[in-house]
This record gives structure tokens, sequence and C-alpha cells, in this order.
């Protein structure tokens, strides 16, 4: 596998923030509302990493005058949309460049985590805060079509808040209780923090990207794509540091080792959230009360967050019983839609409008059971 290294950039928190972050989309929230037991110890703990949460309104509620929910009523079954997004700079409207529902069934003691492709190809909504008229389109351009304010910079949250819309389109899901967008730099400040993450590498993968010691290799002065030395991750178990996970879960290509392309991305990306998940739980980070400061603060700076009423904490402890051990990850099948050769977008196959059905009528675990190919594993 590839050595520790540095690659010397600077980011600022939200902005520049590259599309290959995509992992760091959910497991801040992840980490979050999966840790009431071991990171809401104390009232100054709870301080701390409650004021360490971005804020903002990404459902329209507050601009709507909703008013907010009793904070001890959170029950189950709960559905959270989590968007990573790839702003560039404050002027671009910004794409979701990745996707993810976790979903919590009426008991509170399990989750389910889905991905919808980024190029899902659908109907988006008319959003008329944005002069937005509807367009049917690939699904990330909800986020940069919602985001537009005129005579100002793009708004991510009002993004969001046409993403959400158009995922309950998609989905059946009629309200997401919770929603989050989770940034690059705060992700890679979590896994160093828990001094990395070990998880199992499914297959050999090369990077596109960087060198074996984390530092990007040399443009192709002959064409498109890089040159020289690539770091590799090599199937079986192994340790990755902040960049090597970024770095990993960033790999899309057959000719880097990944056959399926974007959805073995997205399921790398699952068994990675799982395992990171894992290392939070593990004695060397919750009986280390330095490294435990470290790894919340880290994960409150990287959250844009809103529970509809509800608070960080308070879902931390509606969640807690559910561990990385429960967390079913579920790969919805699909395929490339054309228009003659013009690839257009991606589109579900046969037993997703199923998958929803069962989500609805909570029948996830019998659905899994007449659906094996849907469950995503760890190895």
């Amino acid at each position: 596998m590839a050595k520790a290294g540095k690659n010397g950039r600077k980011r600022s928190t939200w902005r520049g923030i590259p599309r290959w972050a995509r992992i760091c989309t959910i497991f801040g929230t992840v980490l979050m509302v999966l840790s009431g037991t071991t990171l809401v110890g104390t009232a100054a703990l709870k301080a701390r990493y409650e004021g360490a949460v971005g804020k903002a309104d990404l459902f329209g509620d507050e601009a709507a005058g909703a008013t907010a929910p009793p904070k001890s009523d959170i029950k189950g079954p709960l559905n959270i949309l989590l968007v990573g997004i790839d702003p560039r700079n404050p002027k671009t409207p910004p794409l979701a460049d990745s996707i993810m529902v976790l979903h919590v069934p009426a008991t509170m003691d399990r989750a389910y985590l889905f991905s919808l492709p980024r190029d899902l190809y659908v109907d988006i909504p008319a959003f008329p805060k944005a002069n937005f008229q509807g367009q049917t389109t690939k699904l990330n351009a909800a986020m940069s079509f919602g985001s537009r304010v005129p005579g100002q910079n793009p708004d991510a949250a009002r993004g969001f808040e046409l993403l959400a819309t158009t995922v309950q389109e998609v989905t059946g899901i009629k309200r997401f209780d919770a929603g989050a967008i989770v940034n690059f730099t705060g992700f890679q400040k979590i896994v160093d923090a828990m001094g990395g993450v070990d998880m199992y590498i499914e297959r050999d993968v090369r990077s596109e990207h960087l060198k074996p010691d984390g530092t990007h290799r040399q443009g192709n002065p002959h064409g498109e794509g890089y040159i020289g030395p690539q770091a590799v991750y090599t199937k079986g178990d192994h340790h990755l540091n902040g960049w090597q996970a970024l770095d990993y879960v960033r790999q899309r290509y057959p000719k880097n080792g990944v056959p399926d392309a974007d959805y073995g991305r997205q399921r790398h990306q699952q068994q990675f959230i799982k395992a990171m998940v894992g290392q939070a739980f593990s004695a060397d980070v919750v009986t280390n009360p330095i490294k435990l400061d470290r790894v919340i603060r880290a994960g409150g700076q990287s959250l844009i967050f809103n529970g509809r009423g509800h608070s960080v904490l308070d879902y931390a402890l509606a969640l807690k019983d559910i561990r990385p051990n429960t967390i079913q990850m579920i790969k919805l099948p699909g395929g490339p839609v054309f228009n003659g050769k013009t690839y257009k977008g991606e589109k579900f196959q046969a037993g997703v409008d199923d998958f929803f059905t069962a989500l609805h009528d909570e029948q996830l675990d019998a659905f899994l059971l007449e659906h094996p190919s849907f469950q995503n594993k760890t190895k």
C-alpha cells in the first residue's frame, strides 16, 4: 500500500472542495448520529461540539416560518439526506457530487445506507425561489439550479432545498427528518484525528491522481490525464490515513482497477464509512480523551447540519443504539441512458421501485432477503 505523505495543499473550510471528496458527504453526520454514548458525556463537551457545527436552513423551514418541534420527540422511522458539494469558488453554483440517504426504521436500532447516482436522469421540479422553471437532467444539477440568487453568490443551502425536493420525488420519501453537508477539510481532519482507519480493500486499485508519497502526479504533456508513479492500494487489510482514504474512494476508472466505475466507487465509499464508524467506536478513540476531543471537534467543524428543530446532540442521543454492525449498505442497480449515441445519464434498473416501496412500508429486511444482490458487502 502507499506510504503516508502530505500533498502540501491548504484549503479553507468551504472553498475549493475537490470533486473526489464525496466520501466526506456522510461520515461527519454518521459519526454525529451514531455516537450518543461516547460523544455526549458532559455538558461542557456537548457545548463544545454543538458550537462547532455549522447550521443553515437546508429545507426552507425557517423561511416558511415553521415551528420547531419539541427536542425530545425524535422517533423512527427517520430519513436523513446527506450531500457533498464541489463549490470550486464562491461564484460558481455548486453541484451535488454525492447524494446519500440514511434510513433508520421505527425500532431505532439499525440503519440502511444507500446512494443515488449523481448522474441519475430525473425531472427536477420548478423552484421559484431561484427562478428555475424545471428541467429533465442529471440529479446533481438540482443543487446548482436551486442555489442561484439573483445579484448574489450562490447559496448552497437553497440548492440543498431543491435537491431534497427532487430526491423525495425520486424515492417516494415524503419528508426528510434531517440533512447535512460535510466538507473535505473537516473529513480529512477526522481521519487523521482518529490516527487513520483500518479497512479491507476488495481489489488492487491504482491512483489516477497521486504519487505513492501523496503528492500530485504530473499532468500529461501530450494529452489528458497524468503520468508518473501511482499510489497503489492492494487487495487486503490496510491502515489508511486521511489523504490515502480520500484518494482511494476517489478512484472510479476501470483502468485504475475499478471495473464497475462509479457504482464501484459508491461501494468503496460505503465500505469505508462503515470502517470509519467502527474506528470511531474503538477503545483507541473512546478511551483517549485527547484523541476523542480532536475527533469531536473535527467532526463538528466538517458539518453544515439541519435537524428540523432538533440539534446534533438530540440525534446523537436518539440513535445511540445503532452500531457499525447494524448498518446495512445498499446497492441500487442502474445503467446508462442514451439518446442515440449521446449519454444522458443513469437510470435505475428493475427492483429499485420495489426497494423504495419496502422502505416506505418498513419491510426492508424482507425485501433484502428476497433481493440479496441489493446488499453491498464489506468483503
